[in-house]
């Protein structure tokens, strides 16, 4: 005998199927396996991928180069900050001061002294032409190099650098492109005057920041009044006053704003 009901209770009975999550399926770890590997991907999504694995490849190693590296020392220090100027007496101090003196001495050699200006000036007076309207001493510029290689060979290379075409041009030419050799004479002696006059300013920096004090001026000025006619004569009494009034003086015009009188060497020299 057939009993539908048997059945139909057994179908509403029966527990409902549960589906498996999607991660334990294993044609869905074997997609995303396919898809990771990038072999189902097209050519414009493997270039984006690989973009993306090299971008991120590079970060971690900058990242990785920062933290290594730490904090980066710095290695310059202003030379008029008065927290960073050496010690008296310190190494480092020692070793400023004698830096600076073989600088100056290197500078000192290569002035021209005065048996080499004398020896420049017969050189110069030897191989010049006279000209006929004015009686003036010229030279055009053959005789400017000849006469450069000859005062290289009796005084020595030093000499050289006031015979360069630049300097050439500096002087007033004539119609057939001469100079006076008096005007370029002048201007090698006050040239070598002026370097020594700063080598002499530099001396006097005591803590070689490259800026003179009143007090370092006054002292310029006091090894001055020896060599001047008008000076020479003072009386003791008033040298200590009268250098004081002359540094303050000259400081006032080339420093009114008072920013700190600079010794002008060191950008000039090197």
């Amino acid at each position: 005998m057939y009993s539908g009901s048997s059945d139909g209770e057994g179908g509403h009975d029966a527990a409902p199927k549960k589906i498996p999550p999607a991660s334990s399926m294993p044609w869905v770890r074997n997609l995303r396996r396919f898809i990771g590997t990038g072999a189902g991907l097209g050519s414009e999504a493997l270039m984006e991928l690989e973009t993306k694995r090299i971008l991120l490849e590079i970060f971690k190693e900058r990242q990785q180069k920062n933290a290594e590296a730490g904090t980066i020392p710095s290695f310059y220090k202003k030379a008029c900050d008065e927290l960073q100027k050496p010690e008296e007496g310190s190494i480092s101090h020692r070793v400023q001061r004698l830096a600076k003196c073989r600088f100056l001495r290197k500078q000192s050699d290569l002035l021209l002294n005065a048996d080499d200006l004398d020896a420049m000036w017969v050189c110069l007076r030897e191989n010049c032409v006279i000209d006929d309207a004015t009686g003036a001493e010229k030279m055009n510029y053959e005789d400017f190099c000849h006469i450069a290689s000859v005062c290289t060979e009796q005084i020595g290379p030093k000499c050289r650098r006031f015979f360069s075409p630049s300097n050439f041009m500096k002087f007033e030419k004539d119609e057939y492109g001469r100079i006076a050799i008096l005007p370029f004479y002048l201007y090698v002696m006050r040239t070598v005057s002026l370097t020594q006059a700063r080598i002499d300013m530099s001396e006097l920096d005591e803590d070689s920041d490259g800026f003179l004090q009143p007090h370092e001026m006054e002292a310029y000025i006091r090894g001055l009044i020896p060599n001047l006619a008008q000076l020479r004569d003072m009386p003791a009494a008033f040298v200590q006053m009268y250098c004081r009034i002359a540094a303050h003086k000259f400081i006032f015009f080339c420093d009114p704003h008072r920013r700190g009188l600079r010794s002008f060497f060191w950008t000039n020299l090197k």
